[in-house]
């Protein structure tokens, strides 16, 4: 110890020594700083960094062992060889870059250790080199003891600064590592050069030696902390580019630099949005790239941000937003382009407009589209037809299949409505199963005939009903603009008009508006009108006609027939008014008002006199009918036993399991269940063998014809029959002659109603024995 600090004492120059100890303790924050700089980085910029780190420490150190041994103040001259000199400072550089990459991200124990052994080994190689670059007339020799020992203190040293660099934050990360690099480089130079002998050898003269390095060692001095300096000036300048690079990398907006209208600097967002590399763009003209939505320049003055296309690398077209501002970059005017990808937003748009101008299951023009475009069209005046569709036997495919079903049946019909019209025709769904075609540029009837036979041809090909159960039929209404109509809701008016005429006339078929058509029509819809308030204004009342016993003709009850009195239409027949009823719901507060009417007169006759009342199939689909029936009975005090209720066997079609549901609670409370139009229904046996029905009647359509088919009179014998087995009385409706009423007793029918026996009446009066009708 004392020898090392004699030898810095005696035998140097201080002020150089301290010289040589101000470089390294500028090379090694130098070194620790850019170590932090490396360790911020990706790891091909750290891998940059830790080669640029290695520099800055191998000549800060190189330059403190030189200075240091100029220090040396003896008597004989010194010179040094160059070669030497030179590989001592590579040996310093490739050391400390081999043990940075020891070192690693982290820094720990081993990887520390690792490092600390490789760069002492370096530094000490170094030394040595040096000392065998000096040429002066001496033999030198070394006491190996105490360079181990140096050697020691120098990795310990380093070891321990690498791995506190790696533990610490703040300024202590940099300056306790470099002090520890500075002692370890002091102890290992001063340590070694204590104990190094020099022995006179005159052979050794170097003739061209000096004593005077003053020079030198400023030139090294300069040259040394210039370098460093440059190095950390440069690591600064690139973290503050790479930050500055980073954050604009960062934004989400694509960003270049224009200057004389060529791209200076573009970040990478804007390289990605284009699909090119970052240095295809420098140097070029923006208009390459973009093309704008008014045709002009990307820098013209605009009072909004300018739209553009980009077709990328790849060939897919974006829709971006350009902003452009002004700045000043290096020294000079530019403008700064902002490109923001509008892409996603402009396909929302659209899917959006999409959406709300079609249909989202069939992806047709909906409601509001076509009623945009008809308007338009019958501004402009161009002839064209309107096509009113409605599909047959649609809702009995979707009850029976499901809503899947239903909705693959609705898109089979859309993209069959697309092949046989043309692109400039107009295909559209309104709702449910409602579709319109506006079969533009038309001549005259003809071409909408056509196209009517179309779309009857490609239904009847491609919904065959024989090879597909879910297959359905198409009923169409056409009205022609201008001769049909001259606005868009009159035509629209018409064309259904037409269409109701289609279905009315069995479906499956095409009909074209005319006048007469919309007269009856008309006459309809106020049809419909009167009858949603015929109760109301007292318009409705019940005639009842006798029904009898073949043999005598003792009246067994009344059937409460509905008879509509209409202010102007007069007498409105049942068969023109019940139909209308059950369509639009009518039926349902008149049917409640028939039963509690009936239930009402009935009990002004003798108790063994029923009542029979007709229950639409409408009424069935009410889950309180039991209930309403119940009420009726309670309110007028009849017994349950005298209500017959007369149902057909339609009831049975929609939903067979709540129909039977509601004849068994009907028949809990007591009336008697009626099955009317016995022989014209579906699946008449499967219904009397699902239900106990108290009565058969037969249709007046065999009876009718029982004097003259031999057919009619064997079916009228074969129900007799039926119901004499399932032991159900049996009731012929429609007896107008003897003839008839003969031919019924005979073939065993007990029970006969018809205009024979009387007509419906407003009033019945009893009479001693049996009932007749007074009026007819």
């Amino acid at each position: 110890m004392f020898r090392v600090i004699e030898c810095i004492v005696g035998q140097h120059d201080l002020r150089l020594v301290l010289l040589a100890a101000l470089v390294w303790v500028l090379g090694s924050a130098a070194l620790f700083l850019l170590l932090k700089r490396s360790t911020d980085c990706v790891e091909t910029r750290r891998r940059q960094w830790l080669a640029v780190a290695a520099l800055a420490a191998g000549v800060g150190v190189w330059a403190t062992h030189f200075i240091a041994m100029l220090a040396y103040d003896g008597s004989m001259p010194l010179s040094f060889d160059p070669g030497l000199t030179a590989l001592s400072v590579a040996i310093a550089i490739f050391a400390f870059w081999a043990s940075f990459l020891a070192a690693g991200r982290d820094f720990a124990v081993g990887p520390s250790l690792m490092a600390g052994t490789l760069a002492a080994l370096g530094v000490a190689a170094m030394h040595f080199a040096g000392m065998a670059a000096i040429i002066t007339p001496v033999v030198v020799r070394y006491e190996a003891p105490a360079i181990g020992s140096a050697f020691a203190i120098l990795g310990a040293s380093f070891a321990l600064a690498f791995f506190v660099f790696g533990r610490l934050r703040g300024h202590a990360r940099i300056a306790l590592p470099a002090l520890l690099a500075v002692i370890g480089v002091v102890a290992l130079h001063f340590t070694a050069m204590s104990a190094t002998v020099l022995a006179p050898d005159p052979t050794r003269l170097d003739p061209t030696a000096v004593q005077g390095h003053g020079w030198l060692i400023v030139a090294i001095v300069g040259a040394t902390l210039s370098l460093i300096a440059l190095v950390l000036g440069g690591a600064f300048l690139d973290r503050l580019l790479t930050d500055l690079r980073g954050f604009a990398d960062a934004t989400l907006e694509g960003l270049a630099i224009l200057s004389r209208g060529r791209i200076l600097e573009t970040n990478g967002q804007l390289a990605a949005l284009l699909g090119v590399e970052p240095n295809e763009l420098i140097g070029s003209d923006p208009a390459r790239w973009f093309r704008t939505a008014d045709g002009a320049d990307l820098t013209a003055p605009r009072d909004r941000p300018a739209e553009a296309a980009i077709r990328r690398a790849d060939g897919e077209e974006l829709i971006v937003e350009v902003t452009t501002h002004a700045v000043e970059y290096r020294g000079r005017s530019c403008e700064v382009l902002a490109v923001r990808d509008l892409t996603a937003r402009k396909r929302a748009e659209l899917q959006v407009e999409h959406l709300a101008a079609h249909d989202a299951l069939t992806g047709l023009p909906n409601r509001a589209r076509f009623t945009t475009m008809l308007e338009g069209l019958v501004r402009s005046g161009e002839s064209f037809a309107l096509f009113a569709l409605d599909l047959d036997r649609f809702k009995a495919v979707n009850d029976l299949f499901g809503h899947a079903a239903g909705d693959a049946i609705l898109c089979r019909v859309a993209a069959l409505l697309r092949d046989v019209t043309r692109e400039v025709d107009l295909v559209a769904r309104i709702g449910g199963d409602e579709f319109l075609i506006i079969q533009r540029g038309i001549d005259d009837v003809r071409d909408a005939q056509m196209l009517a036979e179309r779309v009857l041809a490609a239904f009847g090909k491609e919904m065959d009903i024989t090879r597909d159960p879910m297959a359905v039929g198409v009923s169409i209404g056409v009205a022609l603009f201008p001769a049909d109509a001259g606005s868009a809701e009159a035509l629209r008016h018409n064309a259904d008009v037409a269409l109701y005429r289609a279905k009315e006339r069995g479906r499956g078929i095409a009909c074209f508006f005319d006048l007469e058509m919309d007269k009856l029509v008309r006459e309809r819809r106020e049809l419909e009108h009167d009858l949603r308030h015929a109760i109301a204004r007292r318009q409705l009342s019940l005639m009842f006609q006798p029904l009898v016993a073949t043999d005598g003709g003792r009246i067994m009850g009344y059937e409460a027939l509905l008879r509509w009195a209409h202010p102007t239409r007069g007498q409105i027949p049942p068969e023109i008014f019940v139909p209308i009823a059950e369509d639009i719901g009518a039926i349902i507060p008149i049917g409640e008002w028939v039963l509690r009417e009936a239930c009402a007169a009935a009990m002004q006759w003798p108790k063994h006199v029923s009542v029979a009342v007709n229950v639409s199939a409408v009424q069935f689909q009410l889950p309180n009918l039991a209930a309403i029936v119940e009420d009726a009975l309670f309110e007028s005090g009849l017994s349950a036993d005298r209500l017959e209720l007369e149902v057909t066997e339609s009831v049975m079609l929609r939903d067979r399991e709540s129909a039977l549901s509601t004849l068994h609670r009907l028949k809990a409370l007591g009336t008697r269940i009626v099955m009317d139009d016995f022989g014209t229904g579906y699946s008449s046996l499967s219904n009397l063998q699902a239900f106990p029905f108290d009565k058969i009647k037969i249709d007046r359509s065999f009876v009718s014809h029982v004097t003259d088919d031999a057919s009619a009179r064997s079916i009228i014998r074969a129900i007799v029959g039926l119901g004499r087995s399932l032991d159900l009385p049996v009731v012929a409706e429609g007896v107008e002659t003897e003839e008839q009423r003969l031919m019924v007793l005979e073939e065993g029918c007990p029970q006969a109603q018809g205009f024979l026996f009387g007509g419906p009446a407003e009033a019945v009066i009893g009479i001693p024995g049996f009932l007749r009708v007074v009026g007819g």
